[in-house]
């Protein structure tokens, strides 16, 4: 198991609104998972599967509520999840329609 005194080195655009030196990144794992998949860059991606693994990775990304089309498509496809196994497939997002300003 990883001691809390590892730090993922992820782009620091991807915590703009946290503090990244107080992030425990086994209790807030999923949420990491989540940003680095949908906002993060290519060596965040490696940073993130070299630190939590495959597995680990796989068994939260099911769990998310919200994951964009392209992002989901790109999970069902790497990690072999069919679309309806994930949280996000099944749930209606909150915001149905966005305003018309």
């Amino acid at each position: 198991m990883k001691t809390k005194n590892i730090t993922l080195q992820l782009s620091k655009t991807l915590f703009w609104d946290t503090d990244i030196n107080k992030i425990d990144y086994e209790k807030n794992a999923r949420h990491i998972i989540e940003r680095v998949l949908m906002r993060g860059m290519l060596t965040d991606w490696f940073e993130m599967k070299s630190f939590y693994g495959t597995e680990r990775i796989k068994n939260e990304i099911i769990k998310i509520r919200y994951l964009d089309k392209v992002t989901l498509n790109f999970c069902s496809k790497y990690f072999k999840i069919q679309k309806k196994q994930f949280k996000c497939y099944n749930t209606e997002p909150s915001i149905q329609k966005l305003w018309n300003y």
